[in-house]
């Protein structure tokens, strides 16, 4: 496994996100979600699937500690809840970076520009997106 497959399942996994935000009323309570607007099945089944991909390819990696922040986002998802499936992700980001820094993994120019567009991603799903919110989640 290297880092362009973390990102790549971290691309996946946005882009449900995003289809599903897209799909929120504009004032939805982050815990408890009506059932009308929880993820489809076929959409929680995709993510379950990255998911369980990356689970299965970072076993005896480096990559294995990120197992358990991309289970807790698949867990929220399942449940509709937006805010506990994108925080998960983000701390991913944050623990590539460290990994990175710490010269643990060679990020590529390529592969650092993902980061930076998977986190802005992530961070205009969040709800209550607001410009003074710019940076927050990152490091750790």
């Amino acid at each position: 496994m290297q880092t362009a497959d973390i990102l790549d399942a971290i691309g996946g996994l946005t882009s449900q996100l995003k289809a599903y935000a897209a799909k929120l009323p504009p004032i939805v309570h982050l815990v408890a979600v009506p059932t009308g607007v929880k993820p489809k099945l076929e959409a929680i089944e995709d993510y379950e699937d990255i998911v369980t991909r990356v689970r299965g390819h970072s076993t005896g990696t480096v990559y294995k500690g990120l197992n358990e922040p991309f289970v807790a986002s698949l867990e929220a998802f399942e449940v509709g809840n937006l805010l506990g499936a994108v925080q998960p992700l983000l701390a991913v980001l944050d623990h590539l970076e460290r990994m990175q820094r710490d010269k643990e993994i060679e990020v590529g120019r390529i592969n650092e520009k993902r980061l930076s567009e998977y986190r802005t991603a992530l961070h205009k799903i969040l709800p209550g997106n607001k410009p003074e919110l710019d940076g927050a989640g990152r490091g750790m």
